[in-house]
């Protein structure tokens, strides 16, 4: 399974989706859009809008932190 995430800084939603994915030993791949200008369009591409934090879990894609829709998304992804 991979996950990635789109994050600001100063995102409160993007640190508890990483909270949720550490606390559920789940490995993730975070890219700071204020840094990093491709993994911004990248994401606008796949969210089609600049809300943070966007979570991509193996081409399922969310924007905002969902802790229900993260975890079916997760279940589907692990062939659970």
């Amino acid at each position: 399974m991979t996950i990635k995430i789109y994050t600001t800084p100063t995102c409160v939603y993007c640190k508890m989706a990483k909270e949720y994915f550490k606390s559920h030993d789940l490995q993730y791949e975070e890219y700071d859009v204020t840094k990093d200008r491709s993994k911004l369009d990248e994401m606008v591409a796949k969210s089609h809008q600049m809300g943070v934090p966007v979570i991509d879990i193996d081409g399922t894609v969310m924007v905002g932190f969902d802790r229900d829709y993260i975890e079916q998304a997760v279940k589907s992804g692990s062939g659970k």
